[in-house]
Order: C-alpha cells, then sequence, then structure tokens
C-alpha cells in the first residue's frame, strides 16, 4: 500500500486530506510541524510528502533540507502554500520537490497529483 505523509500547521487541513486520501486505499500519516514529520519519515518512509511550506516550529524548506540530508531522502515531495514565494519556490526546486499546489486546494487537482505520484 502507498504511503503518503501530509505535513500541515492547520489540523482542519491535515484531516480532510487525511480522511479524503484514506479512501483511496492510501496508508496516510499526518504531522503537525516539522519534528515530527521527520520523525515519521524516519519511521515509515512514505512514497510521498505533501509539504507545508510555512510553519511555526520549522519551515517546510528546513524539513526538506533536513530531508536531504537523511537516509530517506528519496521521498517524492510536493510542497504546499497558501502563499506564492518566488524564491522559496526556487529553493525548494533546488531541493528536488517534484511540484508546488497552491491552497485552499482543489480536491480534484490534488487527487490526479498524488495518485499520479504514488503510481509512477
Amino acid at each position: 500500500m502507498a504511503k503518503l505523509l501530509i505535513v500541515d500547521d492547520e489540523s482542519d487541513v491535515r484531516e480532510f486530506a487525511r480522511n479524503f486520501f484514506k479512501k483511496r486505499n492510501i496508508e496516510v500519516f499526518v504531522a503537525s510541524g516539522g519534528r515530527q514529520a521527520l520523525d515519521i519519515i524516519a519511521k515509515e518512509n512514505p512514497n510521498l510528502i505533501l509539504l507545508d511550506i510555512r510553519m511555526e516550529e520549522m519551515t517546510g524548506i528546513e524539513v526538506l533540507r533536513e530531508l536531504r540530508k537523511g537516509s530517506n531522502s528519496s521521498s517524492k515531495v510536493i510542497m504546499v502554500s497558501g502563499v506564492e514565494d518566488e524564491e522559496t519556490i526556487k529553493e525548494a526546486k533546488a531541493l528536488g520537490v517534484i511540484g508546488y499546489v497552491h491552497k485552499p486546494f482543489i480536491l480534484e487537482e490534488l487527487e490526479k497529483i498524488v495518485l499520479a505520484q504514488l503510481n509512477s
């Protein structure tokens, strides 16, 4: 079964996305911040990570940097944000993200992107 990690500091976003993807037979993990996300990544090695850029404890870019240093650096990452920041997008791409999704989510688009990545 494919594993998806959703990292977002907004609980409603996490829970909504968790329920949505669980119904599609995907094993879903959620984290509210960067440290929790890195612990889950180390234990579960998810196939795909939806990673919010702006979080309080650690930014998504900081999480991505740590992830790329570790042994689980093969996980595919899609950055998620409600804010368009060209500099951040550029850095995320340099760190190997495979996509960028804007909030609020359009579920049909998010579903297509996630399923395409999990099935590739």
